[in-house]
Protein backbone atom coordinates (compact mmCIF):
# COMPACT_ATOMS: atom_id res chain seq x y z
CA UNK A 1 0.00 0.00 0.00
CA UNK A 2 1.68 3.21 -0.99
CA UNK A 3 2.52 5.46 2.00
CA UNK A 4 0.92 9.21 2.20
CA UNK A 5 3.37 12.29 2.63
CA UNK A 6 1.91 15.81 3.46
CA UNK A 7 4.47 18.32 2.23
CA UNK A 8 4.47 22.07 3.43
CA UNK A 9 6.59 24.16 1.54
CA UNK A 10 6.00 27.67 0.19
CA UNK A 11 8.34 27.24 -2.81
CA UNK A 12 6.64 25.87 -5.55
CA UNK A 13 10.11 24.17 -7.10
CA UNK A 14 10.83 22.19 -3.58
CA UNK A 15 7.69 21.17 -3.59
CA UNK A 16 8.62 19.65 -6.88
CA UNK A 17 11.44 18.61 -6.15
CA UNK A 18 10.54 16.67 -3.06
CA UNK A 19 7.52 15.08 -5.08
CA UNK A 20 9.65 14.19 -7.81
CA UNK A 21 11.79 12.11 -5.36
CA UNK A 22 8.99 10.34 -3.29
CA UNK A 23 7.19 9.30 -6.11
CA UNK A 24 10.11 7.71 -7.17
CA UNK A 25 9.60 5.21 -4.25
CA UNK A 26 6.64 5.41 -4.48
CA UNK A 27 4.99 7.63 -2.29
CA UNK A 28 1.38 9.48 -2.70
CA UNK A 29 2.87 13.09 -2.31
CA UNK A 30 0.27 15.49 -1.57
CA UNK A 31 1.36 19.56 -1.21
CA UNK A 32 0.40 22.48 0.60
CA UNK A 33 2.03 26.10 0.14
CA UNK A 34 1.97 26.95 3.57
CA UNK A 35 1.12 25.28 6.87
CA UNK A 36 -2.32 26.85 7.14
CA UNK A 37 -2.96 25.01 3.88
CA UNK A 38 -1.23 21.80 5.50
CA UNK A 39 -3.76 21.95 8.91
CA UNK A 40 -6.33 22.01 6.63
CA UNK A 41 -5.62 19.21 4.38
CA UNK A 42 -4.28 16.98 6.83
CA UNK A 43 -8.03 16.00 7.99
CA UNK A 44 -8.68 14.93 4.64
CA UNK A 45 -5.83 12.48 4.50
CA UNK A 46 -4.23 9.51 6.34
CA UNK A 47 -0.61 10.78 6.37
CA UNK A 48 2.21 8.79 7.49
CA UNK A 49 4.51 11.24 7.12
CA UNK A 50 4.85 15.00 7.51
CA UNK A 51 8.09 16.99 5.64
CA UNK A 52 7.55 21.00 6.40
CA UNK A 53 9.79 23.97 5.68
CA UNK A 54 10.11 26.28 8.98
CA UNK A 55 9.78 29.80 6.98
CA UNK A 56 6.24 30.63 5.70
CA UNK A 57 3.74 32.70 4.90
CA UNK A 58 0.60 32.20 7.77
CA UNK A 59 1.19 29.25 9.37
CA UNK A 60 5.08 28.57 9.62
CA UNK A 61 6.62 24.91 10.37
CA UNK A 62 6.88 25.40 14.11
CA UNK A 63 3.09 26.53 14.49
CA UNK A 64 2.31 23.47 12.32
CA UNK A 65 4.42 21.04 14.04
CA UNK A 66 2.43 22.30 17.42
CA UNK A 67 -0.32 21.90 16.27
CA UNK A 68 -0.11 18.26 14.63
CA UNK A 69 1.60 17.56 18.06
CA UNK A 70 -1.41 18.86 19.91
CA UNK A 71 -3.50 16.68 17.93
CA UNK A 72 -3.86 13.10 19.46
CA UNK A 73 -4.88 11.66 15.96
CA UNK A 74 -1.58 12.76 14.67
CA UNK A 75 0.89 13.13 17.46
CA UNK A 76 2.60 10.19 16.13
CA UNK A 77 3.24 11.55 12.40
CA UNK A 78 6.93 11.48 12.06
CA UNK A 79 8.09 14.92 10.79
CA UNK A 80 11.03 16.05 8.89
CA UNK A 81 11.73 20.10 8.60
CA UNK A 82 13.39 20.67 5.98
CA UNK A 83 14.57 24.08 5.71
CA UNK A 84 17.65 26.70 4.76
CA UNK A 85 17.73 27.73 8.94
CA UNK A 86 21.52 26.00 9.90
CA UNK A 87 21.77 27.57 13.04
CA UNK A 88 22.05 25.41 16.14
CA UNK A 89 19.72 27.21 17.74
CA UNK A 90 17.05 26.33 14.96
CA UNK A 91 17.64 22.83 14.84
CA UNK A 92 17.26 22.63 19.01
CA UNK A 93 13.66 24.70 18.56
CA UNK A 94 12.74 22.41 15.62
CA UNK A 95 13.53 19.57 17.48
CA UNK A 96 11.87 20.26 20.80
CA UNK A 97 9.06 21.46 18.63
CA UNK A 98 8.70 17.91 17.62
CA UNK A 99 10.56 17.34 14.97
CA UNK A 100 11.54 13.78 14.54
CA UNK A 101 14.53 14.54 11.77
CA UNK A 102 15.77 18.15 10.34
CA UNK A 103 17.50 18.46 7.16
CA UNK A 104 18.64 21.28 5.60
CA UNK A 105 18.16 22.93 2.01
CA UNK A 106 19.50 22.47 -0.54
CA UNK A 107 19.13 19.07 -0.08
CA UNK A 108 20.36 16.05 -1.66
CA UNK A 109 17.70 13.44 -2.74
CA UNK A 110 19.30 10.58 -1.70
CA UNK A 111 19.86 12.06 1.64
CA UNK A 112 16.00 13.38 1.91
CA UNK A 113 14.88 9.38 0.98
CA UNK A 114 16.92 8.08 3.57
CA UNK A 115 15.03 9.97 5.91
CA UNK A 116 11.84 9.18 4.50
CA UNK A 117 12.86 5.91 4.73
CA UNK A 118 13.32 5.57 8.20
CA UNK A 119 9.73 6.44 9.10
CA UNK A 120 7.87 4.80 5.89
CA UNK A 121 10.05 1.54 6.18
Amino acid sequence: MKKTVLIADDSATIRKLVTLSLRAIGSNVVAACDGMEALETLPTLDVDLIITDLNMPNVDGYELIKAVRENAAYDDVPIIILTSEKEQADINRGIDAGASSYLIKPFVSKKLLYEVSKYLG
